[in-house]
């Protein structure tokens, strides 16, 4: 869109909207319209031209449109986590709800030891460490997400049936005959590599599936009590900028979890994990 995105919003200012149409209707009526209302369009195209190139007004435009974009990725993040926490059993769900809710417990209890009585938002968990807490209740959520996803596909995956699979296609292809080579035997031998060549990655997945669901499962147990225990610090330290410090480094130590939960994708269902999170601490229900 790039620099037509400042004229369209210098132009559509509502007090500039309503210079210029005044303006025109004043060229209607002063008898020289021919000569008037060029003048007004000329001053209209410099309006926007000086104010389009301005970088304070273009920054503003950008601001203006980053927080419309932001608002409405965080409105598309929660009604994701809304669906994902509908999804999962019962026994996940409490699980989240009881570490949600911890936090918020704590933080309040954060705020009124530093400030008794107050209902301003002025703890030590301020808006940056809210939001940091947000990302790993997030990531905490996908987590169980991925966690049921993997277990259902270990659960519902036969291996003796996959391995029966391969047994069956290996003694077949045993017994073909190496020597001919016609085009109906190359056409059985090329099937039956392929279905080989399947059955063994379903069972690589299958194993692979295992190994990522116990990562998970390990990682879940980690995150817990990490967010626990920086819930925990909100009191117990009344340093904010040590206390975000200490949020940094435990989501940026998710960042390989992260991206093992986008490799998941097969699994899960689940796109990418991003910069945008939804607002899980501040939930009412």
């Amino acid at each position: 869109m790039g620099f037509t995105k400042y004229i369209k919003t210098a132009f559509a200012n509502r007090w500039n909207l309503l210079v210029f149409v005044g303006g025109l209707a004043f060229a209607a009526i002063s008898g020289r319209p021919d000569v008037v209302a060029p003048l007004v369009i000329a001053a209209e195209v410099a309006y926007e031209g000086l104010l389009s190139s301005h970088r304070k007004f273009q920054k503003y435009v950008d601001a203006r449109d980053a927080s419309v974009k932001r608002q409405r990725m965080s409105e598309s993040k929660e009604e994701a986590a809304y669906h994902i926490l509908k999804d999962l059993p019962s026994d996940a769900q409490k699980r989240f709800d009881t570490l949600r809710m911890r936090c918020v417990k704590l933080r309040e209890l954060a705020r009124n030891l530093k400030q008794p009585g107050s209902a301003e938002s002025d703890s030590t968990l301020d808006s940056l460490q809210l939001r940091g807490l947000d990302r790993l209740l997030w990531v905490f959520l996908r987590l169980l997400f991925t966690q049921y996803s993997l277990a259902r596909f270990v659960n519902e995956t036969d291996p003796d049936a996959i391995r029966k699979d391969i047994q069956r296609t290996e003694q077949r292809l045993a017994k073909l005959d190496a020597q001919n080579q016609s085009t109906f035997q190359t056409k059985i031998r090329l099937t039956l590599e392929d279905n080989l060549k399947t059955c063994q990655n379903r069972l690589a997945n299958l194993d692979k599936a295992r190994d990522n669901l116990e990562f998970v499962e390990l990682e879940i147990g980690r995150l817990e009590n990490k967010i626990k225990s920086l819930a925990e610090l909100g009191i117990n330290r009344q340093e904010p900028d040590f206390v975000s410090g200490q949020i940094d480094q435990v989501a940026d130590s998710m960042l390989e979890t992260e991206q093992t939960m986008n490799e998941l994708e097969f699994a899960t269902g689940l796109q990418d994990f991003d910069d945008e999170v939804p607002q899980l601490l501040q939930q009412t229900q």
